[in-house]
């Protein structure tokens, strides 16, 4: 039940994630510290009301005193601001389909945690994906003619987030108020500083930019809310796995909505991490197969026999 949980978690998650260009591309002409910043006020207020409907603020607060946690938080809470504010300067800066290849990256980071950190076993059809993957990647990189910075720093620190979220195991909401929260002062100060410049465009535009950036912070805390559930339920294994998810509709969104280039020589690299997702998902579905056969064919033992035909009575 809670594997299965976990698993339309981290769906939820990744399709949203997965049309945030969208959305992001309607906060322009906002710069991307000032959506940022924004996401992370909003996200707070957003939070901390769901934390009050849920009854939680007692448990904030003895989270409050278990220093470790605290500094886990934190680390996790630079950790994907650092995520956060390199996915809008991308979107922004008309690279989506360079921010799709860093979470393509993305879940290869994740598969190795799980192998190295977790201790987590590989079939040989996974390390044939991990190895097919690492190829498209490359050929990718060689198209691009430079490192694709975003990318890298994409993978790497949503990576890590991701591992960081596991090892606390926090309760979805309680983890994400205290990540927000510790990015809530200086969110504010940046938004107070273009505000007192006359550069904030959050009072000078529209009320329904404002409105947006207010939302942002709404899609901002539900999908990372839907991670962390996964995170604490599934392995690093199936998260690397579904992490596919986002990069897909993202690079779909950067070719075919807004125009963004795919020479050959990408589209190549991008069919080789289509055939990793093949290769993986075939894998999956025959382990899925041979396991319910042996849950089949196993007799149901002595001592419980009675004890269900009675309830069947």
């Amino acid at each position: 039940m809670g594997d299965r949980r976990g698993f339309l978690s981290g769906l939820a998650a990744y399709g949203l994630w997965g049309f945030f260009p969208l959305y992001i591309r309607l906060l322009r002409p906002s710069g991307a510290v000032e959506i940022l910043s924004h996401r992370i006020v909003w996200s707070v207020v957003s939070v901390a009301l769901l934390t009050t409907v849920l009854r939680r603020w007692d448990a904030i607060r003895a989270l409050g005193r278990k220093r470790r946690k605290l500094a886990g938080a934190a680390l996790a809470a630079a950790l994907i601001a650092v995520n956060w504010g390199t996915y809008i300067y991308g979107v922004n800066s008309d690279h989506v389909v360079e921010t799709s290849l860093g979470y393509f990256i993305n879940p290869l980071i994740s598969v190795l945690f799980g192998v190295f950190i977790f201790g987590e076993r590989l079939r040989s059809a996974q390390w044939v994906a991990i190895g097919i993957g690492a190829v498209a990647v490359g050929v990718i990189t060689w198209d691009y003619g430079r490192p694709p910075w975003i990318a890298l720093t994409l993978a790497t620190t949503f990576g890590t987030y991701g591992l960081v979220k596991k090892r606390l195991g926090l309760p979805p909401t309680d983890g994400l108020l205290v990540e927000s929260g510790a990015l809530a002062l200086p969110a504010l100060a940046y938004v107070a500083w273009l505000t007192a410049r006359g550069e904030s465009t959050f009072t000078s535009i529209s009320a329904g930019h404002a409105a947006l950036l207010v939302f942002a912070g709404v899609l901002t805390a539900v999908p990372l809310m839907f991670f962390a559930d996964a995170a604490n339920r599934v392995s690093m294994t199936t998260l690397g796995m579904l992490q596919y998810t986002a990069p897909i509709l993202q690079l779909s969104i950067g070719v075919y909505v807004l125009d963004e280039p795919m020479p050959p020589a990408r589209l190549a690299g991008f069919a080789l991490v289509w055939v990793a997702l093949a290769v993986f998902t075939w894998d999956a579905l025959r382990r899925a197969r041979r396991a319910r056969a042996v849950v089949a064919r196993e007799p149901v033992p002595a001592a419980v026999a009675p004890a269900a035909m009675a309830a069947g009575d």
